[in-house]
């Protein structure tokens, strides 16, 4: 009797689980099915992109991970290896833009902190550590952004004709299915993980004093937390130049931070398209032409997500060939 319960509660588990990460995909397809006359005009509009600012993007792209694995440096105590270090930062970027909520990334970063030497629990904590500087980081510079140029985006532009929030039946009905979801996961699991919370989070409290007791760490930690979203906003700032989108640089870093803020805790990977309508919606608001902004958010997944894939899988692959997986 115990074991069939056993085996129900993991199945409730693995459908509730695999329903929260539908949930989004099937919204993202819903939206591409609405808005495809305008994604296939701005890929046209893409293809004829000035090409110096498309370099420009990549090399901010490339400084993405070497912010990414400055900050995984500064979340341990230990000396990482830097040429490893990167490419498993470059690694973990390809596998979280296949599996949901950082699940593909973290979880590289997790067995290479095995590999180096380090036991599961302090792996598990140095993560921890990483992803709360990631998030302060991020909130402290959208406050700061925000408070620097208070009217970089016009809210009226999206209620005014200028853009319109999806309304499709279908899109409002998944939204709000998502939404009824994750209300329910965060009922259902609350108490169970208040227990382990607690003695998860004094393990990384005591981590955080250690780190913190070391200049270089506390450098490499909070410069490459508030560094790596600094630098994706480079990535959109440069797409939206290559694209000539008539959209102030502070507009477009306002709009980064807007929309990857918003949309960071939903479980798609890589924010796929929860961060991209997000993106565009927010560039809409800083004074780009839906075109534009459909435009620049094409460039901005092509050069941060779609040329980086296969080569990242690649070296992924010679990682574990190599067990520094």
């Amino acid at each position: 009797m115990s074991i069939a319960r056993s085996e129900s509660a993991v199945w409730q588990r693995t459908s509730v689980r695999s329903t929260a990460m539908a949930l989004p995909l099937a919204a993202v397809a819903a939206l591409l099915a609405v808005k495809w006359p305008l994604i296939d005009s701005s890929a046209g509009r893409l293809g004829s992109a000035d090409g110096e600012w498309l370099a420009a993007a990549v090399a901010a792209a490339v400084m993405t991970w070497v912010c990414s694995a400055t900050a995984q440096q500064g979340a341990v105590v230990e000396t990482l290896p830097p040429g490893r270090l990167l490419a498993a930062q470059f690694a973990a970027s390809a596998a979280n833009h296949v599996l949901p909520a950082g699940v593909g990334g973290n979880a590289v970063n997790l067995r290479f902190l095995v590999r180096r030497g380090l036991s599961p629990t302090r792996s598990v904590a140095a993560l921890a550590v990483r992803a709360c500087a990631a998030v302060i980081g991020r909130i402290v510079l959208l406050l700061v952004v925000l408070a620097s140029f208070p009217g970089a985006l016009h809210i009226r532009r999206v209620t005014s004709g200028g853009a319109s929030v999806p309304d499709h039946p279908l899109v409002v009905s998944v939204v709000v299915a998502a939404v009824l979801t994750c209300g329910y996961v965060l009922t259902r699991w609350a108490r169970r993980l208040r227990d382990r919370l607690r003695a998860f989070l004094s393990s990384v409290a005591a981590d955080v004093r250690t780190l913190h007791c070391s200049r270089a760490r506390i450098a490499a930690l909070w410069g490459g937390s508030l560094a790596f979203p600094a630098m994706h906003a480079a990535v959109l700032v440069s797409v939206v130049r290559a694209v000539h989108a008539p959209v102030p640089v502070s507009g477009v870093v306002v709009a980064y931070l807007c929309a990857s803020t918003a949309t960071g805790w939903l479980p798609t990977p890589a924010g796929l398209g929860s961060l991209d309508a997000a993106l565009g919606l927010a560039l809409v608001t800083a004074g780009a032409s839906a075109v534009a902004a459909t435009s620049a958010v094409l460039g901005y997944r092509l050069v941060t997500a779609w040329l980086p894939l296969i080569p990242g899988v690649v070296v992924l692959a010679v990682l574990v060939r190599c067990r520094e997986l």
